[in-house]
């Protein structure tokens, strides 16, 4: 029924002209080791996330209309942005907000949208309609989303110790020339500080004394407009042609500078800003900004309550697709070198987020777990086939997931928590293949008449025969992994990594099965001798001749017996 054992195996599938062509082929050991060099570098060096990325693209238009009340404002501005902006492809939602003065359109696209497409459709859309905006309006201000830099990767909460000679102001400018130095640093997009305050003068404008005096608000802003307008340099030639350069000092030296500023006359006397107002050096009192507090263990036994420290928050967030632990690494480099600095200035920090150590774990657990689960694989296949059929199998595994790791890694994809959960979910189909072509080698390595074959043409016919069916099942189960690339949506974005690479992994599995599978059998699995091949028409068990004892022999031969009387 079969071909003939004396004539030389003809290929009939791409399985047996891929173990064909790799089998005696002395670079097939340079490109397992290749393959697995390749894959420990995307590992190493693949950007590393506890989560993918989800392209979400938006933007607000803030239109100023000095003097417009919010039901005018709705009805010149919003309303005919909204129709307008409508006009572009891609756009889920849009609503605004009229306030006096000041109109604001949001715009929300559908997740997946290239963002710097949709930033780009928006400004255009904006910008072609300008002549249809009412007189009055100033220019439009185009503010895109931009959800990759928002969210912090590193934050810090730094404070000041009891013992801290630094004034406020002091505080927040050692904490401004940090996030000067930290912005400079390599695939860090934004850096923000929450709860931070300005130097500033501040007028406390006594109401009864105005009164009093029968000023205004509006006299006590226009004398501090004045003293604040910057005198501009003045040039001009002398006789003998040089330009002579002068200009006059900062308005402003200090608080009595402010002090002696003369808002009016009253009765022939001049009256000052301090007879109406108190002057300070102080912050921004107007920054109404949230203050965080932190709790610190007292060290005094007789007050043995913790107490609270206000705060101030340093927010570090990386570019998109960056590795998140190579960026959270170099940021608390720079920290830490300011440390001894800090600490002679009385201020203290607390790294309350670390988003790169939090990824950076994530990513070593499932490695961890898919290392387990490849040790379980290998020691069911060691009782099942045998432990160099085995080693063979558990190969395959690495190999794989590098071709599949090295691919994601030339795509642009981040390894993170669904990157593996692919792998994970994708491992038991992965060893499908290499153990259906080891398991075929092995039946024919111990059929009838292999101690007179060539070992290379058992290897290439039993790669062979399994190509066919091998790709048919592989396939069958890529199909039902494509339609999950097509899932919208917010899970859609999430769960993209799925279909994106357990194909890949199982069109890997199929190549490395035909390649490697073959090769390595050639080098350590060996022919049975004469009398120790199997009978697979007579012993469909698969049960060796020699391994029989003699009482089984004679139980089979009684057996045999018996079957022919019955006939």
């Amino acid at each position: 029924m079969g071909q003939n054992r004396n004539e030389p195996y003809v290929v009939k599938d791409i399985a047996g002209k891929l173990g064909q062509g790799f089998l005696r082929n002395p670079l097939t050991a340079v490109l397992g080791i290749v393959i697995l060099a390749l894959g420990w570098i995307a590992l190493t060096t693949m950007p590393r996330e506890e989560d993918p990325q989800i392209a979400i693209s938006g933007g607000g238009i803030i239109v100023a209309m000095p003097g417009a009340t919010p039901l005018e404002v709705e009805n010149i501005i919003s309303k005919p942005l909204e129709k307008k902006l409508r006009e572009i492809q891609g756009i889920q939602h849009v609503y605004s907000i009229s306030q006096n003065n000041v109109g604001i359109v949001n715009v929300m696209y559908y997740i997946g949208e290239n963002r710097e497409d949709s930033n780009l459709k928006l400004y255009d859309k904006v910008m072609q309609n300008m002549d249809e905006m009412p007189k009055g309006v100033m220019q439009p201000l185009i503010k895109p989303f931009d959800i990759d830099i928002d969210v912090p990767i590193l934050t810090f909460a730094f404070y000041q110790t009891p013992d801290s000679k630094l004034s406020l102001v002091q505080f927040n400018e050692k904490l401004r020339d940090l996030r000067y130095k930290i912005n400079g640093i390599p695939n860090v997009a934004k850096t923000t500080l929450y709860g931070d305050h300005k130097e500033q003068f501040n007028v406390e404008v006594d109401m009864g004394k105005l009164s009093a005096y029968h000023l205004s608000m509006g006299q006590i802003m226009q004398a501090i407009k004045q003293l604040a307008v910057n005198v501009p340099e003045v040039k001009g030639k002398t006789k003998d042609k040089k330009i002579v350069m002068f200009g006059v000092s900062n308005a402003i030296n200090g608080i009595e500078d402010i002090k002696r500023t003369m808002v009016a006359n009253y009765m022939g006397s001049p009256i000052y800003l301090r007879d109406v107002a108190k002057v300070s050096n102080g912050i921004d009192k107007q920054n109404f900004q949230n203050v965080d507090f932190i709790f610190r263990a007292n060290n005094d036994k007789s007050q043995p309550f913790s107490k609270t420290i206000p705060q101030v928050t340093l927010a570090v967030s990386k570019l998109a697709g960056t590795n998140a632990v190579f960026v959270a690494k170099d940021v608390l480099k720079m920290v830490e070198e300011h440390k001894e600095e800090f600490k002679k200035l009385g201020i203290e920090y607390t790294e309350t987020r670390n988003y790169g150590e939090r990824a950076n774990h994530a990513v070593d657990e499932l490695m961890h777990h898919l290392i387990i689960t490849i040790l379980i694989i290998a020691i069911m296949l060691v009782f099942a086939l045998g432990w160099r059929e085995s080693l063979i199998v558990t190969f395959s595994v690495p190999a794989i997931l590098a071709i599949t790791l090295f691919i994601a890694y030339m795509t642009g994809q981040t390894i993170n928590r669904i990157t593996l959960f692919a792998f994970l979910l994708s491992l038991g189909l992965l060893v499908d293949a290499a153990i259906i072509v080891i398991e075929n080698i092995h039946r024919h390595l111990h059929s009838e008449g292999a101690d007179k074959r060539e070992m290379g043409e058992i290897l290439i016919e039993a790669t062979d025969e399994v190509g066919a069916p091998t790709n048919i099942a592989t396939l069958a189960i890529i199909m039902t992994m494509v339609p999950m690339a097509f899932v919208g949506g917010m899970m859609g974005s999430f769960m993209k990594p799925i279909p994106y690479n357990v194909p890949v992994a199982l069109f890997a599995s199929l190549v490395v099965a035909y390649i490697f599978t073959p090769y390595l059998s050639l080098k350590l699995l060996k022919k049975p001798k004469a009398n120790e091949h199997y009978d697979m028409e007579n012993n469909p068990y698969g049960i060796c001749e020699p391994c029989l004892n003699d009482e089984d022999k004679d139980e089979d031969k009684n057996n045999e017996s018996n079957k022919k009387g019955e006939k």
